[in-house]
């Protein structure tokens, strides 16, 4: 399983206010499986990381900004929840854009705890099967989303979990999803 994702360059966007462990524990599972990430946030430098939305939790080194980012360049996106985080993501045009374009080109997108929330502002949640952290369902079913309380939703491309607490189930369903993605980005010809 160690190169299931060889090849593979995988998205996680994310912003000031990300819950510590659905970045980290997710990131590590493609690394573990040969995959390589990039972080993509709004602004440059690092971005302050939380336990439980509360307290502090240490800081991530951004790779990219999302506004420079193309969702050609990768075969897959992650979106970690925490609150603050896609609250501040869905509020910013290019965040909100580059998620759209990954589920517009049936890309590989996985989301956890509160990430769908960009989803949802990203017009991309209608009609798909979903589960999410418990306070942000009401918000799903507004959007049109048919809402699960399962450890792991997979609807296509994509993927959601509801919290830390299934991050062992969510860890193994992201490996499974970009390692059903096509050839990796810059394989082959033409690319």
């Amino acid at each position: 399983m160690a190169d299931q994702l060889r090849g593979k360059r995988i998205a996680i966007l994310a912003a000031d206010g990300v819950e510590r462990v659905e970045l980290e524990q997710p990131r590590q599972a493609v690394h573990d499986a040969g995959g390589t990430t990039d972080l993509l946030s709004l602004h440059d430098g690092e971005i302050q990381a939380r336990d439980h939305d509360l307290e502090s939790a240490g800081t991530f080194s951004v790779d990219g900004l999302v506004e420079s980012a193309s969702a050609d360049d990768y075969d897959g996106l992650l979106l970690p929840g925490g609150t603050v985080n896609p609250d501040q993501l869905r509020m910013n045009s290019a965040a909100v854009a580059f998620v759209r374009d990954f589920m517009s080109a049936s890309k590989p997108v996985a989301s956890i705890c509160h990430g769908p929330w960009t989803l949802i502002e990203a017009g991309v949640a209608s009609g798909r099967t979903l589960t999410s952290y418990p306070s942000i369902r009401t918000d799903l079913r507004n959007a049109g989303a048919n809402v699960v309380d399962e450890e792991v939703a997979r609807d296509g491309n994509l993927v959601t979990s509801r919290s830390p607490d299934d991050l062992p189930a969510f860890c193994a369903a992201i490996v499974d999803l970009f390692s059903s993605a096509a050839q990796p980005v810059g394989a082959g010809s033409g690319s």
